[in-house]
């Protein structure tokens, strides 16, 4: 009987994942994604070939972006730099879950995209949308942090968590986008900003069509959107931070005199846009 009810105590209490079910989740194709790209198709180590080099797009716009925008992160806040160094993590890690297609690979892939949404929401977000018991950006941070946390530890013991997150976040954020924009009547700003919504749709379909319209494009032989949707997606995250950041710097830093700008050519409005301070501390209202 004492035995009977030590068994069942026993029972009871949580056990610790086994060392081959940890090693699992690092296992080739252990996630139960699998894109529209032919696996192993170009060599025996990497899954998604396509896939994994179309990610490197990260590693040249995000350095371009960290330099463009340098002036204005100096004269703003440094931890704007955050938003594209976190951007090189989600090409490495996108990079390194379509090689291997294994669940930790996804894991890191998606929480580094919130993490980039997170930084930029706690940065960015106007100050006059803020809820009422907020009173100042730092403790308005704090809240973003501990509620991208718990998402994030909330990840791992339910994944479908990030991706409501994830959609918190990005659909909060268009909205106040498109609450800015109502009053705004400067053309490159409105240019710049259906810019962002045309790559942003075209990037989103891509992404949509690979999930779900496979069997299409493979009677097409044509499996590769969502490397393309790679490629769209930065670009389309290096206008709308641009967007983003230009409105707060009319806001936070309007003696700056902030002036949108396009690499390598501005004269094309095509290409990356960043901000220059045509300002400077001189022209800043004395009290």
């Amino acid at each position: 009987m004492e035995r009977a009810a030590v068994d069942a105590f026993l029972k009871g209490i949580p056990s610790f994942p086994s060392l081959d079910k940890m090693a699992g989740v690092f296992a080739y194709e252990s996630s139960e994604v699998d894109w529209c790209e032919d696996n192993y198709k170009h060599s025996e180590n990497v899954v998604e070939y396509f896939n994994t080099m179309s990610s490197f797009i990260f590693f040249v716009i995000s350095p371009i972006m960290l330099y463009l925008l340098h002036p204005y992160a100096k004269e703003r806040n440094l931890a704007v730099h955050l938003v594209w160094i976190m951007m090189v993590f989600v090409g490495l890690f996108s990079m390194y879950f379509h090689m291997t297609l294994s669940f930790m690979g996804q894991m890191l892939d998606e929480l580094s995209i919130l993490w980039v949404l997170a930084i930029g929401y706690s940065l960015w977000f106007p100050r006059r949308h803020f809820p009422s018991f907020i009173k100042d950006r730092r403790s308005f941070s704090r809240l973003v942090l501990v509620i991208t946390v718990i998402s994030t530890l909330s990840s791992f013991v339910k994944p479908t968590a990030n991706a409501y997150a994830l959609n918190c976040f990005a659909i909060h954020i268009l909205y106040s986008l498109f609450v800015e924009l109502r009053s705004c009547t400067d053309e490159r700003v409105l240019r710049l900003a259906w810019s962002s919504i045309g790559l942003w749709v075209l990037a989103i379909s891509c992404w949509l069509s690979d999930r779900f319209g496979c069997s299409f494009w493979q009677k097409l032989n044509f499996c590769y959107l969502h490397g393309i949707w790679h490629i769209l997606i930065v670009v389309a995250t290096a206008y709308a931070s641009t967007l983003i950041a230009y409105l707060d710097a009319s806001l936070e830093i309007p003696h700056s005199l902030p002036d949108l700008q396009y690499w390598p050519q501005n004269n094309w409005s095509v290409g990356l846009p960043y901000i220059v301070l045509k300002g400077s501390t001189k022209t800043r209202k004395r009290c």
